[in-house]
């Protein structure tokens, strides 16, 4: 593994665990990857990996891992970003149990999500608006701005009131908003829909 300084472009890096959501492989595989030269990677001051974004790339095309090359009407792709660990669980222990052809990613900030979203490629995505780093606000309006991700579903899940999301400007256009506690009934509907709208069939 190269262990020189990592480099100040760090949008081009992805972190372990990222790079194990992208490639659907475990982070022990990531890192076996790493050692064997298939991937390559830095280590930062703190001993964090950081593996080169173009890595992954070329990994993908050589293996046909990348996401765009699976059919676009056979799974419904969701990405779920929130920083609480509970919450990831029960979302985990309820989307496993649908008779859906959903595929869930869940990860715990938005950073990560934005350093894997275009690999990923949601057709939906729920984001909490009270996330430390970049917050739930500043994570959709980035999305938002770029036309890239123009058709993308955007959720907001928050606790927080009307009148607090205002204080904080408000959210973008075309986002739904979802308030905790979510309720997993409209969930699973809200969800049925859209594989209805993209023309995925169900689990076999």
């Amino acid at each position: 593994m190269n262990s020189q300084p990592l480099p100040n472009d760090r949008v081009d890096f992805l972190g372990t665990f990222a790079v194990a959501k992208v490639l659907g492989v475990s982070v022990g595989t990531v890192q076996a990857l790493v050692e064997r030269g298939d991937l390559q990677c830095w280590k930062t001051q703190g001993g964090h990996r950081r593996i080169s974004r173009e890595s992954v790339q070329n990994y993908q095309r050589r293996f046909e891992k990348h996401p765009g090359n699976q059919p676009q009407t056979s799974t419904l792709r969701v990405l779920i970003v929130d920083d609480d660990p509970v919450f990831l669980t029960a979302i985990k222990e309820t989307t496993d149990k649908w008779d859906l052809n959903v595929k869930c990613v869940l990860l715990s900030s938005a950073i990560e999500a934005l350093m894997c979203i275009s690999e990923l490629q949601p057709h939906v995505l729920f984001s909490d608006l009270r996330m430390p780093g970049v917050d739930g606000f500043e994570f959709l309006r980035k999305l938002r701005s770029t036309p890239q991700y123009d058709a993308m579903h955007l959720v907001a899940m928050t606790s927080m009131s009307q009148a607090e999301i205002a204080e904080r400007g408000g959210l973008p256009s075309k986002v739904t908003l979802l308030k905790k506690p979510l309720d997993m009934r409209w969930l699973h509907g809200f969800v049925s829909a859209l594989v209805s709208e993209i023309g995925v069939s169900s689990r076999t």
